[in-house]
């Protein structure tokens, strides 16, 4: 279900970033709940991400009173070879484990396939995330290979290396889904 200056499905609502919401997303993106699971981003690549047409930047909002529960970024967005990333996805902490990744999740599969007519919808996620794995899993996302070792873990003690698990999924697959009603039409 689409609304004027955003798009809505079950409890998320999705509207573009702007340049005054940088401050939350720099507040959520660089908590210590999230950081072991995203490299953060500087303040000038958030601006240019609102700002660059390849690129859709979002404020997650939630409830009747649309708060602010989070941020995502989809990125290829008018790649001639219509493959779009799911760049990043954010939740405030308290946000977590409510259902709304999966529901995020969903509202982006159905904007890159309907709105954005990908063919290939895809991302990145550190190995040590396997709760995104497990939700990228179950919402018909195949993973394709490893980048092993690919990202240096620092903060708190952490020294090291993590691979990226890249997964994807298809037009067609997500067509599929659609026909056996595992996504909305």
């Amino acid at each position: 279900m689409s609304e004027p200056g955003g798009v809505q499905v079950e409890r998320v609502h999705l509207r573009p970033t702007l340049l005054s919401d940088l401050d939350f997303v720099i507040q959520v993106e660089t908590d210590s709940h999230n950081l072991p699971f995203i490299t953060p981003w500087e303040r000038p690549q958030h601006e240019g991400a609102v700002r660059f047409p390849d690129f859709r930047h979002f404020i997650i909002e939630t409830g009747p009173a649309y708060t602010p529960t989070g941020f995502v970024i989809l990125q290829g967005c008018r790649n001639p070879h219509r493959s779009v990333e799911l760049k990043r996805l954010v939740l405030r902490h308290d946000g977590q484990g409510q259902g709304l990744g999966r529901a995020t999740v969903r509202l982006l599969k159905q904007m890159a396939f309907r709105d954005l007519h990908a063919h290939r919808f895809w991302l990145d996620v550190k190995l040590l995330n396997t709760r995104a794995q497990t939700l990228y899993l179950s919402e018909g996302f195949i993973e394709e290979g490893r980048l092993r070792e690919s990202v240096r873990l620092t903060g708190n003690a952490a020294d090291g290396y993590d691979s990226l698990v890249v997964m994807s999924l298809l037009d067609r697959e997500y067509q599929a889904r659609v026909a056996l009603g595992l996504e909305a039409a």
